[in-house]
């Protein structure tokens, strides 16, 4: 019998005309959540140990989805820097993984934000975080996209 192990680490970076706590209140708050991605509505208890859950718009448990699609724990927070927490889809039976978002000021008022998914022993996740997955979305990439592209016109790529 053979056992095989293996680590899959996703990292994004991108660039945005924002400050770092503005890119920190769209990842940390419910109103602005629901505006790009997957329009969820992100809720945390910031502080380790809090719980993380992203509740489903109507649009998408109409289409079948739970009403707490992602949820998870609270591991590190040094608002607005750095948040660092367990991910978990709850339609998917795998283990929960490890995200960070790193948020850094730059010059000229861009801000960088990147996102390091660790996803140990969670192919399936991986595969839809990577976008890999045919109608499930562009996963991180898109997200990030939508977020930046939120954050410097006001609206949603899908607006």
């Amino acid at each position: 019998m053979s056992t095989t192990t293996s680590t899959t680490t996703q990292v994004y970076r991108v660039y945005i005309k924002a400050t770092p706590q503005a890119i920190w209140d769209a990842i940390t708050q419910p109103e602005w959540t629901n505006k790009y991605g997957y329009q969820g509505f992100a809720e945390f208890d910031l502080r380790p140990g809090g719980a993380y859950r992203n509740r489903a718009s109507e649009e998408l448990q109409a289409a079948g989805m739970p009403e707490i699609v992602v949820d998870g724990e609270v591991v590190e927070v040094d608002p607005p820097h750095k948040l660092v927490q367990t991910w978990r889809p709850t339609w998917l039976d795998e283990p929960p993984t490890r995200l960070t978002y790193e948020i850094r000021e730059g010059q000229d008022g861009v801000s960088s934000l990147t996102v390091t998914h660790e996803l140990d022993g969670a192919p399936q996740t991986a595969a839809q975080t990577a976008g890999a997955i045919e109608g499930a979305g562009g996963g991180w990439a898109e997200v990030l996209s939508d977020l930046k592209t939120l954050l410097e016109t006001g609206k949603s790529m899908h607006a």
